[in-house]
């Protein structure tokens, strides 16, 4: 059974297929974080940009703890090797790539960032996940949902810096998951600060989706 945590922001804990996989680990300074960084190991990190609410310090400082495995765009992936991370592995937007015993593919993702910010498919034995990272609404989402058909979809909803609860929504009828969490919400007073529009609108866009609202800290099974 896999289970999914969510750690507040864009921040996910995920265990699928015996291991642990953390994205966008931003717990350090963010005030909806429920663990401290030293609380936190995985065999596989993954930042989708180095905006400093996605956790590019705290996956460095926790990869290098627990030998995990740091992949994200190449430049920043570089950037971690330099800072003294062993195990890293710089991609770009294309196929998926074999690590850390999943299959790890890159995808757009419309936002800004000192490189190129991206979201990401996880593709395991027990599920596949789908964090967009911080960005817009974009017709190709539609594709991502084609090719890699994910169990769940991670989605921002928060509005101002990515999509908002509609926009989400549309997303969530292009990408047609099993399941959709939304993040990325409440963190800061300029964004929405509820996940029910958001839901409102996934129950007539997207009815056949299962809306699963957590509380930081709070998980998910499945």
């Amino acid at each position: 059974m896999a289970k999914i945590r969510w750690l507040g922001h864009a921040a996910f804990e995920i265990k699928m297929d015996g291991k642990t996989i953390l994205i966008d680990p931003w717990v350090t300074g963010n005030p909806l974080a429920p663990v401290k960084r030293e609380e936190l190991c995985a065999d596989l990190i993954i930042v989708t940009h180095e905006h400093g609410d996605h956790g590019f310090e705290d996956a460095v400082e926790i990869a290098k703890r627990c030998n995990a495995t740091f992949v994200s765009i190449y430049e920043i992936a570089s950037k971690a090797g330099e800072l003294g991370v062993k195990n890293t592995v710089g991609m770009n937007v294309g196929g998926p790539s074999e690590i850390a015993g999943f299959k790890v593919a890159l995808t757009t993702a419309v936002h800004s960032g000192t490189s190129n910010p991206v979201g990401v498919v996880i593709i395991g034995k027990e599920l596949t996940v789908y964090h967009a990272g911080d960005t817009g609404l974009f017709g190709d989402m539609k594709l991502i949902g084609e090719i890699y058909r994910p169990d769940v979809a991670l989605l921002p909803i928060g509005s101002h810096f990515t999509m908002g609860p509609v926009e989400a929504a549309y997303a969530t009828m292009l990408i047609n998951p099993r399941v959709v969490i939304p993040m990325h919400y409440k963190t800061f007073p300029v964004l929405v600060q509820s996940a029910y529009h958001f839901t409102e609108e996934v129950k007539r866009r997207a009815p056949n989706v299962k809306v699963v609202v957590l509380e930081p800290g709070e998980s998910y099974e499945l």
